[in-house]
């Protein structure tokens, strides 16, 4: 198995439709890998609190803010998530010259939700991201086991006017405004127009060998290797996705997204051992008085997968639905050496839904009409979200439980197959 991870996408207008930034990301992880979709209200901490990562405890800040999140079950951090501030941020593995080899530190997705939890614009998160790894470093098995398998991160990250990209190697790192639109799929992707950087990163590299000090810096030759067949698959799909996002430019919506998530052709609905595990979807207008509408799976495949729509309001209640167990102190994870049994982590919705999927598989008719039936719940789902994208929240009270009631009217139609 040649583990290979996630590809990740943002469009901002005018290659969007309308005033509104449209963002995705499928999260590809090991295949028996339980993805959960989890909410945390905002909390005010007291000085010198702090906050236990999936490996490390560090420093907690005096408020956090609210965050959805989309999560590999057994670690803390992240996959791909937003803000109350509709901040989105999505990372993706990513290998180059240095080794990424290393002790325990934070893992890229705890960067992701730390992203989330503390930054109020897109242009923050970078600035938290890169600080953290400053004092924190990264590292540790980004697997539910021991094989060890370590990687550097990017990170795109959207807000309600602008996009960033991220790219790290080790502690340095180079961040790109970005225009138009945007996608990764783990390899180095800034070049030459690098608009923040690590103050030593350009000496670091001449010191190792890697630049002169005189020809153009571009951080993609200089930091990565172009050689090995993990990183020629990931860019197959990144020319793919680009060609899907060039396809709809001007045009790009919530369902070209879902298109593109769902695309098996391009590899960027993964299968096999490394597969698509949980896909995100959000559509954030500019005007500040219209709400952020968050669409995630929170189930394998979006091909046969629903996307449910989240939106931020006063008195959100937890996901249960597709919330994981919780083993606490107990779970192997925390546990030294770590990682010396599995526990079962599947939620309700993935329970259902790996019922369905095997359904799907044997037996076509049958799939085929539970397929449709997925889909129209989504569209439907849709259609309800635009007035509130166009209109504005007038009753919020209504959207406390919207994501649960949309995953509770999934299993549902589940339960008609």
């Amino acid at each position: 198995m040649l583990p290979s991870s996630c590809d990740t996408f943002v469009a901002l207008p005018p290659s969007t439709k309308g005033q509104r930034i449209i963002f995705g990301k499928n999260s590809d992880r090991p295949c028996d890998e339980v993805q959960e979709v989890v909410y945390f209200p905002a909390t005010d901490y007291s000085a010198g609190e702090k906050v236990e990562c999936t490996y490390i405890e560090i420093e907690q800040v005096l408020h956090t803010y609210a965050v959805v999140l989309s999560k590999p079950a057994w670690l803390w951090g992240a996959e791909m998530g937003a803000n109350e501030h509709q901040v989105c941020v999505g990372n993706e593995a990513v290998w180059g010259r240095e080794s990424a080899d290393g002790d325990e530190a934070l893992l890229g997705m705890d960067l992701v939700r730390l992203a989330l939890e503390r930054a109020n614009t897109a242009e923050r998160a970078v600035d938290v991201i890169t600080e953290l790894l400053e004092k924190y470093g990264q590292g540790g098995s980004c697997m539910e086991d021991e094989s060890g398998f370590t990687y550097h991160n990017s990170f795109l990250i959207s807000d309600r006017t602008e996009a960033w990209l991220l790219e790290t190697s080790g502690k340095y790192w180079a961040a790109e405004r970005v225009e138009g639109y945007r996608n990764i799929s783990n390899q180095y992707g800034i070049t030459t127009k690098i608009d923040k950087e690590h103050p030593g990163m350009r000496e670091y590299a001449r010191s190792k060998g890697w630049w002169d000090g005189e020809t153009q810096f571009n951080f993609a030759t200089v930091y990565s290797f172009m050689t090995t067949a993990r990183i020629e698959e990931a860019g197959n799909r990144y020319c793919e996705g680009k060609k899907l996002l060039e396809k709809s430019n001007g045009h790009i919506t919530a369902e070209v997204m879902m298109d593109i998530l769902r695309d098996k052709d391009s590899g960027i609905n993964m299968e096999g051992m490394f597969m698509t595990t949980g896909s995100m979807v959000s559509v954030i207008p500019k005007d500040p008085d219209l709400p952020g509408v968050h669409y995630f799976t929170a189930t394998p495949d979006p091909e046969r997968s629903v996307f449910k729509p989240f939106i931020f309001v006063e008195h959100l209640k937890p996901l249960k639905e597709t919330t994981s167990p919780s083993y606490g102190a107990d779970d192997p994870v925390k546990k030294k050496p770590r990682f010396q049994s599995k526990p079962d982590r599947k939620h309700e919705l993935f329970v259902k839904h790996e019922l369905v999927a095997a359904i799907i598989d044997s037996h076509k008719e049958r799939g085929k009409k539970i397929t449709e039936s997925m889909r129209q719940l989504e569209k439907e789902k849709m259609t309800e979200m635009e007035e509130h994208l166009s209109v504005g929240v007038e009753e919020p009270d209504f959207l406390v439980n919207l994501f649960s009631e949309s995953v509770k009217e999934e299993i549902a139609v589940y339960g008609k197959r």
